[in-house]
């Protein structure tokens, strides 16, 4: 199975990740999408998670969607790590238009890059995010933004699924998702209050 690793080096396998879409208002205003009227949610397997961010080949396209991401142990979370949601946004707006399943688009082998996860106990309202891509940052955003805070979305969850201890939650992306190469660095950051609690660098292959 696909792992993840923390500060100490611990090995976690999630069974799945939870992904929440359309959590940042101005994300949904750049793709001309509706405000949904219920939280709109996503699982992605095991085979979807990686630590190296690789082109998915065989496409011609592919969008980055940088996410706070959290790990799950007994519906509650335990640490916080940088993630991203790698999307084939042609496929996915294709099967949209049909009123067809994402799994195509989101579900790919390696869909799921994480950073190493460090253990958080505190205030979830002081997280923001930050994506550069060749050293120019693409996307910043902070919880207060979400449509939906993540004590809300685990709740949500609980009304129709279930996390298994070392479960992955995704938060959703803010604005300024796009197309990358390979050859792009990517950098992730998480921080809490203006503290650097996570910096993870990706070279796409």
């Amino acid at each position: 199975m696909n792992y993840i690793i923390l500060k100490n080096n611990e090995r976690i396998y999630p069974s799945k990740v939870v992904c929440i879409g359309r959590n940042y208002t101005e994300h949904i205003k750049e793709l001309n999408n509706e405000t949904p009227e219920e939280m709109v949610f996503f699982f992605k397997p095991n085979s979807s998670v990686s630590r190296v961010l690789t082109f998915p080949q065989g496409n011609s396209s592919c969008h980055y969607e940088a996410e706070i991401s959290f790990l799950m142990e007994e519906n509650k979370i335990t640490a916080v790590g940088f993630g991203l949601d790698l999307t084939l946004r042609e496929v996915q707006s294709s099967l949209k238009e049909k009123g067809l399943p994402w799994e195509r688009a989101k579900c790919f082998n390696g869909s799921a890059v994480f950073s190493q996860f460090v253990s958080f106990n505190g205030n979830i309202e002081d997280l923001e995010l930050e994506l550069y891509i060749n050293g120019e940052i693409k996307q910043k955003g902070d919880v207060s933004l979400m449509i939906n805070k993540p004590k809300e979305i685990i709740d949500e969850v609980l009304t129709f699924s279930s996390f298994e201890d070392g479960d992955i939650l995704m938060t959703g992306t803010p604005k300024g998702v796009g197309n990358f190469v390979e050859g792009d660095i990517f950098e992730g950051k998480i921080f809490e209050k203006g503290k650097l609690l996570v910096e993870q660098r990706f070279l796409v292959n």
